[in-house]
């Protein structure tokens, strides 16, 4: 596959995400990798006998063996795809708009705003916010509803878009530099959503998770770390000031445990002139997040709004450049 016939490809799954999204009643692959994982964890957490180092070696083979079948099957696609192409092909732009979730991220954070309009519905704004936020939502008023809108929308926008774009373009250069044997953006895709997918089920400091999940939760970290950056740096440029805000945001998220989640809500905190984090409820313990744009006031719907928009020019911009490299 050449350069510009992957990105091409990669436009083509970037436009069809953006028009349809995540439609519910269709079948997703993440549905298929979450049921690979409950029943790999299912069997590999009993031989792990409550012992951390068992428990990590178990985890460790859960995150192999996940990322080896996402990647497989990919790259199996893209096989068919070379062979058949006429055949293959839509099913493989399909299996990469997959693996990108800008426009649900978009649909589900404009879902709580909604409800949050002039006349607001408190106890529905806080159901919708809890689709996409792992927090304790019961008692939540209409400041912090906009303050956990704001934070999904600028953390979730690197995991669920600019991250897989970035991994389904390194599957591009690969195959260009490699031959068509290498994994292409398909394989890279899935094998990114693979990660994604175990962090969000095992990847927890509590329990026998905190053992069984450290591989999943490091390996997402590391995949994570320069699309962050990256993303961050985009924003920037949208501003006229990259690096000033990658080293404000490096900064200001440095006090979270995550190397990732705070850079991003700093650097879209900044480009939005918004102040977020602060303590969170999650079930019955209380956690105080790093605070990021201080002297900005606190989130409104136009900023919330704004942070949404941001997201998707920088993905334009993403394309834009890579495609400039694959001509």
């Amino acid at each position: 596959m050449s350069p510009l016939t992957g990105w091409g490809l990669v436009l083509a799954a970037s436009a069809l995400d953006w028009l349809v999204g995540d439609p519910l009643a269709w079948p997703h692959p993440v549905q298929v990798m979450g049921w690979g994982i409950s029943r790999l964890r299912h069997g590999l957490e009993p031989w792990g006998r409550q012992q951390p180092r068992r428990l990590q070696l178990a985890g460790a083979a859960l995150a192999a063996t996940m990322v080896l079948l996402a990647m497989g099957a990919g790259m199996a696609l893209e096989w068919g795809a070379r062979r058949w192409p006429l055949l293959a092909t839509p099913w493989l732009i399909l299996a990469m708009a997959s693996c990108l979730a800008g426009r649900s991220l978009g649909q589900r954070v404009t879902a709580v705003l909604e409800r949050l309009g002039p006349s607001p519905d408190l106890p529905a704004a806080r159901q919708a916010l809890a689709r996409i936020v792992g927090r304790d939502v019961a008692h939540l008023g209409r400041r912090d509803i906009l303050r956990g809108a704001a934070e999904s929308a600028s953390e979730n926008a690197v995991d669920g878009a600019f991250a897989p774009l970035f991994w389904m373009l390194v599957g591009v250069g690969l195959q260009a530099v490699l031959g068509d044997g290498a994994p292409g953006p398909v394989a890279m895709g899935w094998g990114f959503k693979a990660v994604s997918t175990m962090d969000s089920m095992v990847g927890y400091r509590q329990g026998t998770l905190r053992w069984l999940g450290t591989a999943a939760a490091r390996l997402e970290d590391g995949m994570v770390w320069l699309p962050c950056r990256l993303a961050v740096l985009s924003l920037g440029v949208m501003l006229g000031r990259p690096w000033w805000l990658l080293t404000t945001a490096r900064r200001e998220g440095a006090a979270d445990p995550s190397p990732n989640a705070s850079v991003s809500m700093a650097a879209y905190a900044h480009a939005v002139g918004v102040r977020l984090g602060g303590r969170n409820r999650y079930g019955r313990q209380e956690r105080d997040k790093p605070l990021l744009g201080t002297g900005h006031p606190d989130p409104q719907p136009a900023s919330v709004v704004a942070m949404v928009h941001l997201t998707r020019r920088g993905l334009l911009l993403w394309l834009g450049l890579a495609g400039v490299l694959a001509c």
